[in-house]
């Protein structure tokens, strides 16, 4: 057994926790699954042998998914922040979320098929919310209300107008 973090991030899910980890390892840089550790008995969500956590790390950040069932859910009050440097960047990783059965929402927000919120935004956009130009930062965010995905082109159309 490994040593744990001393701060991990745990996240509830109404089990996939596993399938979770494994997507996140596979679309995001420096993330992998670690250990799996499956029930020692039937929990009121599962029974023995199921897998009942999972250690992960998502782009560097330690989590720990527990397969914890329907008690709770998940909401927009957690959610990852993925920097991006480009369309490029920000369209790979939107998409691999959106295209896995996850859902958009706006101002660069969309949820995994497993109910976890990802802010998918690109460094030009924090950027130009805090532009010194108040008027070039307040194109920009009203720029930003309108979209779901973050079109780099648009922000930085907005800071030249």
């Amino acid at each position: 057994m490994t040593t744990p973090a001393k701060n991990t991030i745990c996240i509830w899910y109404n089990g996939g926790a596993e399938d979770a980890a494994r997507f996140y390892a596979d679309t995001f840089p420096d993330s992998f699954v670690g250990a799996l550790y499956r029930a020692p008995g039937d929990f009121p969500s599962g029974k023995q042998g199921d897998v009942l956590t999972v250690e992960f790390t998502v782009m560097g950040i330690p989590c720990l998914g527990l397969n914890g069932g329907t008690a709770f859910t998940q909401s927009e009050a957690f959610s990852f922040q993925v920097a991006t440097n480009d369309q490029t960047e920000t369209d790979r990783y939107w998409n691999a979320i959106v295209g896995n059965d996850g859902q958009e929402s706006a101002c660069g927000w969309c949820k995994d098929k497993w109910g976890v919120s990802w802010q998918i935004i690109p460094v030009i956009l924090t950027r130009a919310i805090a532009d010194p130009d108040p008027a070039a930062a307040k194109r920009a965010f009203d720029a930003m209300m309108e979209m779901s995905k973050i079109d780099v082109s648009v922000i930085e159309a907005a800071l030249r107008s």
